[in-house]
């Protein structure tokens, strides 16, 4: 499920579920910790690069990995499930003390904008499209999407990104700030290993002192965002709106919203 390898002092880490749009379940996030533990003790690594197969950088949760209890009409207590592994997920890349860059490849939705934004730089491809989907299955945005999003966007922004489900292009996002800069998408490879690699030439102190100093700023808020996000998705998973999204989602259909 993930694929990682160092090349030219670069970590590359990609996220391969590409049958499901590398959608995270608990065996990916297993792996993926391994293997940024990896990364971040690798001498050799200098800089980390997070990337997906296929046409998705990462579309968050896998559904599927919870069918059986929406079915059987369990409920699920999503705010555990952001405790136990979104929230480290996102603290641990802000953490690490190299810098990280999020390589998105393609779709992007959920909490892998949340991932993404996690980053210390996002290159995007030119296919990159970005969908917050929360709204569809009346959840709240998770990952440190309140946090970044807010700031980076304004409330009314968010909101209306929510409430509408868009999709946001490449462009879009480049011009709105949810990424850095864009390649088209056939020469996206090769232009992201070139970054790469001209970062882990340069002052490799100097960029965890600039990781160390963000993070004295960016963290306290961060974390104290993350564990409220948590508490509102706790809240959100039990609503009878929520249950109707999945299922409608499962089954292919528009969902019947009644806002309870």
């Amino acid at each position: 499920m993930i694929i990682y390898e160092v090349k030219d002092n670069v970590a590359y880490i990609r996220l391969n579920r590409p049958e499901v749009l590398n959608a995270l379940n608990k065996q990916m996030f297993d792996e993926l910790f391994k293997a940024l533990d990896n990364a971040s003790k690798n001498q050799t690594a200098k800089v980390i690069v997070i990337t997906g197969s296929g046409r998705a950088f990462t579309v968050g949760a896998d559904l599927g990995e919870l069918r059986d209890f929406y079915e059987k009409g369990e409920k699920i207590n999503h705010g555990d499930i952001l405790r136990q592994r979104y929230n480290p997920l996102v603290i641990r890349l802000r953490s690490i003390e190299k810098p990280v860059i999020a390589a998105i490849n393609g779709v992007t939705a959920g909490a892998g904008i949340g991932i993404a934004l996690a980053a210390d730089i996002r290159l995007a491809s030119s296919a990159a499209r970005f969908i917050l989907a929360f709204g569809r299955v009346a959840l709240v945005p998770d990952s440190g999407l309140t946090y970044y999003l807010t700031r980076l966007l304004g409330h009314g922004r968010l909101f209306e990104w929510y409430v509408s489900n868009r999709e946001v292009g490449a462009e879009e996002a480049l011009r709105l700030g949810l990424v850095d800069q864009v390649y088209q998408q056939e020469v996206f490879e090769p232009k992201v290993h070139e970054f790469a690699t001209a970062m882990a030439s340069g002052p490799l102190k100097s960029y965890a002192l600039l990781k160390r100093a963000i993070n004295r700023q960016l963290l306290p808020e961060l974390s104290e965002a993350l564990e409220y996000e948590a508490f509102l998705q706790e809240v959100a998973g039990y609503t009878e709106d929520h249950i109707e999204g999945v299922m409608a989602f499962i089954q292919k259909r528009a969902p019947k919203f009644k806002g309870n």
